[in-house]
């Protein structure tokens, strides 16, 4: 069998390449391609029906990135020993590519599409996530689906002040900081990452490295669709149209739109009955004997309410709930409104409120993960939760979704930068939405931070959120941008973007655009106004707690950690584990024993503050190295014709020579000391070589004077 397989490379800028390959594997696909970076390697698939269903005026698109432990020789863990469900991980990845390609089909297509890419081979100095759009893009190109791309994405990250496209891991643990961009060979398409306190301007200089890599690789992709011969897309019809209903509804219908617009009606729910008032009016005024297409009615009416809505805040610099454009909705908020929480706070912004707890554990409770490419445990985990009545809806509780996923793993990007290095415990941060008119996950953010600080975790600084929109007209080149968006204006924007950080700089973004030639200089505005509005809110909310508490909550476990010499973790342990369990079931606290490099270390944990004087004392009586000239409290364990040996400290015994016992010469051990009698002894050798202890109970007794001799 022949084989059409062509093969197209991408140099990146420090020598590294990618290679592009397609024609070889997945051929019944619409289109498939392999990219591999090193030993990594991706197979994208993209299948596309022919035809839409009924009624359906959206693109039905669904994104899967999946990591096959094979890839990296691991069997997964678990009963089953295969991949189930997607983690959170690959869930993020999804959600990053389908950000990416979905606002590049046309607006009419609307054909179920699938994208499935799967990690087939794993390397660590060549992360997958960051190629994953683009072998994404390289199937569509190589396929017949209509498709306003190529796009790509690409890692970019500051290392040692120097920007690093598609770093390795351990570049990117060094870095201050780390974003995946998405672009076409013109436009930014999304951004998303995380940085250590960085300002707006370096954050726009490492999107720009990161759109000069993008370019090149959009260019392979146009070689590379070229050669494949899929430059002509397929046609289709997936859009019913009545231009004259169409006409007629823009006719009638968008003054009246405009005219509620201007009303500026600050209720979410008035307002959204008073804009269904005018569409269910116009229903009403057909006769029985009409034919409506009510699918069709609706679409066009959001397309006129949403021209209505942008036109307000083009022409007159009105929004919808009569606010300024850089205005932020009332903030109110509260910390320890939980009684029985480690730490509580609510954060309410205009009509959205979160609820936010956190929990203390020990290193018992850290998360354990298994994956293709990382195993290991977390420390600090953060997870949000959307119900349905937090809008008003009726909807099933079935776990996270993916968008719950997402904005979890955003507010978690933001606040763990400012947690303390040294720090003993796991953190659970949960965020429930109480209430929902945009950005709960700024203000997931913002709770949580004031959650952190009831509970008495030592954070280096508040933290907090905005989401920002902005709405332009190309051909005027009007624009607007505007802060702490509603959902409304989420819906009606050319870009949404969040940001989160300290009063230093930027902690975290999510940023997705939607119009082309958006200028950088704009871009620079949008994030300085964003700036603003994220120091108001931070001052807000330092009028409810300015810094951290100094203690824990009294509920809340207290931890200490005591660095031990590493051959002493076995004597904290004891046998089978005999002696690290009878002090935690003698004292209450729990007792877990690491090591690093040199040392080991022990964190105790305890409510109580006596059970954790207790475990403390106990472990440092067993790791206490002796010192020659101190004095203990011993017991006899044993008796011999030449001396008793003492337990002066936990595990340690040392011989009491029987000439050591008193100034009194004695001639025999019986009747001197009895077997578990307490005495205190002096430590006064310990042999170099043997590391045997020699012990003296006669130093501490006076010593008795000598007689006088008679005169002769």
């Amino acid at each position: 069998m022949q084989l059409n397989v062509i093969n197209k490379t991408i140099s990146l800028p420090d020598g590294r390449t990618i290679s592009v390959e397609t024609g070889k594997l997945a051929k019944q696909a619409d289109g498939s391609v392999v990219v591999r970076m090193g030993n990594t390697m991706l197979l994208a698939t993209v299948v596309s029906n022919k035809e839409a269903k009924e009624d359906v005026d959206f693109l039905p698109l669904s994104v899967d990135y999946q990591e096959k432990f094979a890839s990296s020789g691991k069997i997964p863990g678990g009963f089953l020993k295969r991949e189930g469900r997607l983690s959170d991980y690959e869930i993020l990845i999804s959600r990053l590519v389908d950000r990416a390609i979905r606002p590049m089909f046309p607006d009419d297509y609307h054909a179920d599409t699938q994208v499935n890419i799967s990690l087939i081979s794993g390397d660590e100095d060549a992360l997958p996530d960051s190629l994953a759009a683009l072998a994404a893009s390289s199937a569509l190109a190589v396929s017949d689906i209509p498709f306003n791309g190529p796009i790509s994405e690409v890692r970019v990250a500051r290392v040692n002040g120097e920007f690093v496209i598609n770093p390795t891991m351990s570049q990117k643990d060094e870095a201050d900081l780390d974003l995946i961009v998405a672009a076409t060979i013109d436009n930014i398409l999304m951004v998303e990452g995380e940085m250590k306190q960085v300002s707006e301007d370096e954050m726009l200089d490492a999107i720009k490295a990161a759109h000069e890599a993008i370019k090149e690789q959009c260019k392979v992709q146009l070689e590379l669709q070229e050669e494949a011969g899929k430059t002509e897309k397929r046609e289709y019809s997936h859009e019913n149209d009545d231009e004259e209903l169409k006409e007629r509804m823009q006719k009638e219908l968008y003054d009246k739109v405009y005219a509620v617009a201007q009303q500026q009606i600050r209720d979410k729910q008035e307002r959204s009955e008073t804009f269904s008032g005018i569409k269910d009016e116009f229903v009403e005024s057909f006769d029985e004997e009409d034919e409506v297409d009510t699918a069709l009615i609706s679409r066009y009416f959001k397309s006129i309410q949403k021209e209505a809505c942008r036109n307000l805040v083009l022409n007159e610099n009105k929004r919808l709930d009569g606010r300024a454009l850089d205005e932020v909705r009332s903030i109110w908020s509260e910390v320890d409104y939980l009684p029985s929480t480690h730490g509580s706070a609510v954060f309410t912004r205009g009509e959205t409120q979160s609820l936010s707890t956190v929990t203390l554990g020990t290193k018992l409770d850290e998360q354990l993960i298994d994956g293709a490419m990382y195993s290991g445990s977390n420390k600090f985990m953060l997870h949000y939760n959307f119900p349905g009545f937090s809008t008003g809806e009726v909807k099933p509780n079935r776990g996270p979704a993916r968008r719950e996923v997402g904005h979890g793993n955003l507010a978690w990007r933001a606040l763990k930068v400012v947690l303390p290095e040294e720090n003993p415990y796991t953190i659970r941060v949960v965020s429930d939405i109480l209430e929902s008119n945009g950005s709960s996950s700024m203000a997931t953010v913002c709770a949580g931070s004031l959650a952190l600080m009831d509970a008495g975790i030592p954070v280096s600084a508040s933290v907090s959120g905005i989401a920002m929109g902005m709405i332009s007209d190309s051909e005027t080149g009007k624009f607007g941008i505007l802060s702490d968006i509603l959902g409304d204006e989420d819906h009606l924007g050319d870009m949404d973007f969040k940001v989160t950080g300290t009063e230093k700089g930027i902690t975290a973004t999510q940023m997705d655009i939607k119009v082309d030639g958006l200028s950088y200089d704009v871009l620079k505005q949008a994030l300085e106004q964003a700036r603003e509005g994220r120091l108001h809110i931070l001052n807000e909310m330092k009028k409810t707690i300015a810094e951290p508490r100094p203690d824990l909550k009294p509920n809340a476990p207290r931890s200490e950690v005591l660095k031990i010499e590493k051959d002493m973790i076995g004597a904290v342990i004891g046998p089978g584990g005999k002696i690290v369990q009878e002090i935690q079931k003698e004292t209450g606290a729990t007792v877990v024993i690491e090591e690093d490099d040199r040392n080991g270390i022990v964190s105790v944990f305890a409510v109580n503050k006596d059970s954790m004087e207790d475990a403390l004392k106990r472990i440092r009586a067993i790791v206490a190295v002796p010192e020659v000239g101190e004095v203990y409290d011993g017991v006899v364990k044993s008796i011999m014709p030449f001396g008793a040996f003492i337990e002066f400290m936990p595990g340690k015994d040392g011989l009491l020579h029987i000439s050591e016992i008193k100034w009194e010469r004695l001639e025999k051990m019986e009747g001197v000391m009895e077997v578990g009698e307490q005495v205190k002894v002096k430590l006064v050798d310990i042999d170099k070589k043997t590391g045997k202890f020699r012990l003296s109970r006669k130093v501490l007794l006076p010593k008795p004077e000598k007689k006088e001799e008679k005169a002769s």
